[in-house]
């Protein structure tokens, strides 16, 4: 059944195996999807059930688990997937891991992605959208902080108790905490969703609260 309601629309997704939180923003029929994680397949099907008209894929990082399903989406749909370029290397890096999920692996070959940086940009009509760099978690990390609506994606950047791990390729600890401080200091208010790349999404009341390294 198709959307007729043209007001923006964000909703957490978790595609089975489930594991990452992706996220599907929408306007009416158009979408775009942030961290496709899951079987392409099972996209495929809620995009054509729901009627809607994919326009882009946005990625945090580079990990498998946040781009399962961008390369195929992108081709099947022939859209761009945004990622930033530092972390272009990961996606054959990550096919391991698809193997144990029983996830089809990324293939040489595929869909390359179209890099991004910081910015602002409207990704759908009435969504404006900064992108913020944040590497650390790994080189080309991004948040994506949406300040009409108050919603903040930070990937694996940041959770709600503790931050992302560092000892996978382009990981490092001190980038890591410069890239927290910059999402602090932008003195987001309080009541600011979080939506983190994995676990309980929170606000910036509750990483205050429960965050020790959110400083």
């Amino acid at each position: 059944m198709q959307n007729q309601n043209n007001e923006p629309k964000f909703e957490i997704l978790h595609m089975p195996p489930e594991n990452t939180n992706s996220v599907l923003v929408s306007v009416g029929d158009d979408a775009v999807i942030f961290d496709p994680w899951g079987h392409p397949e099972s996209w495929q099907n809620l995009i054509e059930q729901r009627g809607l008209k994919l326009r882009a894929i946005y990625i945090t990082h580079g990990h498998s688990d946040h781009i399962s399903s961008a390369p195929k989406l992108a081709t099947e749909y022939d859209v761009p997937w945004y990622m930033n370029h530092a972390d272009n290397d990961l996606v054959m890096w990550g096919n391991q891991l698809l193997d144990f999920f029983q996830i089809p692996r990324i293939e040489p070959g595929y869909r390359q992605p179209t890099d991004i940086g910081a910015g602002t940009r409207e990704i759908l009509h009435g969504v404006k959208m900064d992108v913020i760099e944040t590497p650390g978690h790994s080189a080309g990390g991004l948040t994506f902080y949406f300040p009409d609506f108050g919603i903040l994606l930070t990937g694996d950047t940041l959770f709600r108790d503790c931050v992302g791990r560092c000892d996978l390729p382009g990981g490092d600890e001190n980038i890591l905490k410069q890239s927290i401080s910059k999402i602090y200091e932008m003195g987001l208010p309080d009541s600011t969703y979080v939506v983190h790349g994995h676990g309980i999404d929170s606000t910036i009341e509750i990483l205050k609260k429960q965050n020790p390294y959110f400083e």
